[in-house]
């Protein structure tokens, strides 16, 4: 309380000392007046408003669907549109599932497929169906899908023998169909001079 009488006797003190006429003193104080007013009108009347943040959506973006012909020994063979990511036991699946003579061992169930490709699967070999021991098995009509083949269709073909014929099905297995008769040179064993042999008789 001391303090605050101080600063008023002060400020009276000041008030008085000022060398302004009664009517300047009277606008001088208006003044001050009406500046100290506006200042409490402001300071109570203020309102702080929150400010929220608009929601951003995230963008899902979608892959595109894979179109997929499977056929061979499937329940229902046909072109299917399965999501990206599937599988190649995932378009057997929707071809029905495999019957009961398909040789699915022949098959990586679990490679991803590509858009556009062919899954063909192939018929069980019972043991009336193969060729004699030491003999090559009976060549097929017209040239081979080196894509559909089996072990034992591949056999058939010049300079090819069981060891390669397997080592091609497991390529294929592993990497997905041929894209061009000229893959088969990644296979162990194929070279330019033995892939001139059988070059006429196979396709994709």
């Amino acid at each position: 309380m001391n303090e605050l009488k101080q600063q008023w006797d002060r400020f009276t003190q000041w008030w008085i000392d000022l060398h302004f006429t009664t009517t300047q003193r009277r606008t001088l104080g208006a003044v001050a007046g009406v500046l100290i007013a506006l200042s409490l009108f402001v300071v109570f009347s203020g309102k702080s408003e929150v400010v929220v943040a608009e929601t951003i959506a995230p963008t899902k973006i979608v892959a595109p669907a894979l179109v997929i012909d499977v056929t061979g020994e499937v329940v229902s063979p046909g072109v299917y549109e399965l999501p990206a990511g599937s599988r190649v036991i995932d378009a057997i699946r929707a071809a029905g599932g495999a019957k009961a003579k398909a040789a699915l061992s022949e098959l990586n169930l679990a490679r991803v497929i590509k858009d556009g490709e062919q899954i063909y699967v192939d018929p069980i070999h019972t043991a009336g169906s193969r060729a004699r021991v030491g003999s090559k098995a009976a060549a097929p009509r017209g040239p081979i899908n080196i894509n559909r083949a089996s072990a034992s269709d591949l056999d058939s073909l010049d300079g090819i023998g069981p060891v390669i014929a397997k080592r091609i099905i497991a390529y294929r297995t592993t990497n997905g169909p041929f894209i061009a008769l000229e893959d088969l040179l990644k296979v162990s064993g194929i070279g330019d001079a033995k892939f001139a042999q059988f070059k006429e008789k196979i396709r994709v």
